[in-house]
């Protein structure tokens, strides 16, 4: 059978979907409150990866499955749960994909959401003032059930309805981080790369083996899967690329790439490049002019590669492409500096 490749995958989904997910937990998501999860935990709704299904697997709940799951409903009403968002944000789609659970499914869901400012969580969450962003919409069995989100507002917690109960593997939050620039100085030192704070992979050559975005996630990579990683290529002199929107121009100070976990299959070196631009598809069109940024430079198998003498002078950046010889696996890239 083929082999399905992470850009093909990318390429049947909503172009939604290769916005930030707002509500990853790696990105720092959270999952505050369901009103039941007796046969499997909240928290695995915002996991990183689709669900996976171990057939003898069982606890002494039930049988073992890798989503939020609540008991047969045998009362009036139906089950939610409240996510909080790793960050605020403009929200544009929602994959509700029920992978595996089949007899278990909940056949309908809704999305409410809200903008909470205050440090102080409520205590009642019924009481908060939510706004429906998906209204009440069918959903299929052991599927990705994808919707758009016209919606322009601002948010920071979602409530996920099921109606009546049952199983949904993941819950995805796609959209734009939204950050108070203003309020940061142009003295502060930050990752202008990091999804965090809105930096995003917006177009590579290749990910055969992972995605371009895994590059801009909080924390090293937890395992070879955990980066960006294209296919060995057989063409002398071969680059492979990928390109990075920063999250707001600025000046590099110092630039991390992190080949943490790529051990046999490490690029035998990189460089980076820059440019200055206010339109994405004249960048990913190649239309631009690209000015050297880090000229190339050996890299090391599963080590932290730090440059800051090495950068050339430059007087501001909005756009990042790195450059792989021949092919590889990065793990992580980090653009350290300050706003302009």
């Amino acid at each position: 059978m083929a082999q399905t490749t992470v850009k093909e995958i990318i390429k049947q989904s909503p172009a939604f979907t290769n916005l930030t997910d707002l509500a990853a937990e790696r990105l720092g998501g959270k999952v505050l409150y369901a009103t039941d999860d007796f046969f499997a935990e909240k928290e695995n709704l915002i996991k990183p990866t689709r669900g996976v299904f171990i057939t003898d697997k069982y606890t002494d709940r039930g049988k073992w499955m890798d989503g939020w799951e609540s008991r047969r409903k045998r009362t009036p009403g139906h089950d939610w749960a409240i996510i909080q968002l790793a960050t605020s944000g403009i929200i544009k789609g929602f994959d509700i994909d029920t992978n595996f659970f089949l007899g278990n499914h909940p056949p309908h869901a809704s999305i409410e959401a809200v903008n909470l400012t205050g440090k102080e969580l409520p205590t009642n969450w019924e009481e908060i003032e939510w706004k429906e962003i998906l209204p009440k919409s069918h959903l299929d069995a052991g599927s990705q059930n994808f919707f758009e989100c016209s919606d322009t507002n601002i948010y920071t917690h979602i409530r996920l309805h099921i109606y009546p109960d049952g199983g949904v593997a993941r819950l995805r939050v796609y959209g734009n981080v939204f950050k108070q620039w203003e309020t940061i100085s142009t003295n502060d030192t930050l990752d202008l790369a990091a999804a965090i704070n809105g930096g995003k992979a917006i177009a590579c050559n290749d990910m055969f083996f992972s995605s371009m975005n895994n590059l801009l996630m909080p924390n090293r990579g937890v395992n070879m899967g955990d980066g960006w990683e294209t296919k060995r290529n057989r063409t002398p002199n071969n680059r492979d690329w990928v390109i990075i929107k920063l999250a707001h121009k600025g000046i590099a100070q110092k630039i991390i790439v992190d080949t943490n976990h790529f051990k046999g299959n490490y690029p035998d070196s990189c460089s980076l490049e820059y440019c200055v631009s206010n339109n994405d598809d004249a960048v990913i069109n190649n239309t631009i002019k690209w000015e050297s940024l880090l000229p190339q430079q050996k890299l090391k198998a599963s080590a932290e590669h730090c440059f800051e003498k090495e950068i050339n002078n430059h007087t501001a950046i909005t756009h990042i492409r790195l450059n792989i010889f021949p092919d590889g696996g990065i793990s992580r890239l980090r653009i350290f500096g300050k706003i302009i």
